[in-house]
């Protein structure tokens, strides 16, 4: 049976792919471009027995593509027969990517800002003027754009997929019913990576809504599944999706552990940890990020139309 490596072509390319890749991100580092401690590109395959075989590969920072030949175009031969293929798939997406953010329309500059803002205001009831107050939530867009400036799309995706989980897991909501100032809580997340740590206090806030709401957590489960193979197949960036997948999944061991107790002993809720340190500093005051959240979302939406396949 003929598989997608039937064409020579293609096959070559697909043979060099992931060399092609790392050599692009090794080169970037050499130059100085990107974190000597960043890993330059990391592969992660989904166990399986058979077809399909899915393959996940994360940049250096964070950003994460997939394979996105599967078993629902076995006749149009985008089928991975193997791992070794997904692996080479996933990489052909990816480089993709890579070389793509490298164009001069994928940095974040003045006029970019200016154009990113007005689309902003045209698909919201907000004001243009608002754009200079980061108490509304285009100006916390605005500022989000503008503390960014020089970066790529791929860098400032790296960032706002720390606010769309914060925004997906209630954190956001908390900080609005404590009243903190979206000013601080972007200054203080815009330095913050995503590690274990931070995931940890996301699943145990997941653990904590699973004892209210028994049976949650595999309900969210199974829909952040769908959405990351959903993403994955279009060719779309998928670190958010596969955090969410990760954290839930975190959560849920915990959930059928008998340690449970223990293990909310060792970490302290995230949110009343973050309360913590916001009241200490005196930061808190009147504001929301629920709105702002949602402009990054919207950016993000445009920004993964964008990626390409």
């Amino acid at each position: 049976m003929s598989g997608p490596d039937s064409d020579d072509d293609r096959a070559f390319k697909d043979l060099n792919v992931v060399g092609m890749l790392h050599q692009f991100w090794e080169q970037k580092q050499v130059k100085g471009m990107m974190m000597e401690s960043d890993n330059l590109v990391v592969y992660e395959s989904i166990p399986s027995p058979s077809p399909p075989f899915i393959c996940y590969v994360t940049l250096p920072g964070g950003s994460c593509f997939g394979n996105v030949k599967n078993s629902k175009h076995i006749h149009l031969h985008l089928y991975c027969y193997s791992k070794a293929e997904a692996r080479r798939d996933a990489a052909r997406i990816a480089l993709m990517n890579s070389t793509f953010n490298e164009l001069p329309c994928r940095r974040i500059t003045p006029e970019f800002i200016s154009h990113s803002v007005k689309e902003a205001v045209s698909t919201t009831s907000g004001n243009i003027a608002d754009a200079s107050d980061p108490g509304t939530s285009i100006g916390a867009y605005c500022l989000m754009l503008e503390l960014n400036t020089g970066k790529t799309m791929l860098e400032f995706q790296e960032i706002m997929t720390v606010f769309q989980l914060l925004h997906w897991n209630g954190t956001l909501k908390a900080f609005r019913e404590m009243r903190c100032s979206r000013q601080d809580v972007i200054h203080y997340y815009s330095q913050q990576r995503l590690d274990e740590r931070t995931r940890s206090h996301m699943a145990l806030d997941w653990l904590q809504k699973e004892q209210h709401s028994p049976g949650l957590l595999s309900q969210e489960l199974q829909l952040a599944v769908k959405e990351l193979g959903e993403a994955r197949r279009t060719g779309r960036e998928l670190r958010f999706y596969k955090e969410k997948k990760e954290i839930l999944s975190l959560a849920l061991i915990h959930a059928n552990a008998e340690d449970l107790e223990g293990y909310h002993s060792e970490v302290m809720s995230w949110t009343e940890e973050t309360e913590f340190e916001y009241t200490q500093e005196g930061h808190c005051m009147e504001g929301s990020m629920t709105d702002s959240s949602e402009h990054c979302q919207f950016h993000s939406q445009a920004s993964d139309r964008e990626s390409v396949e």
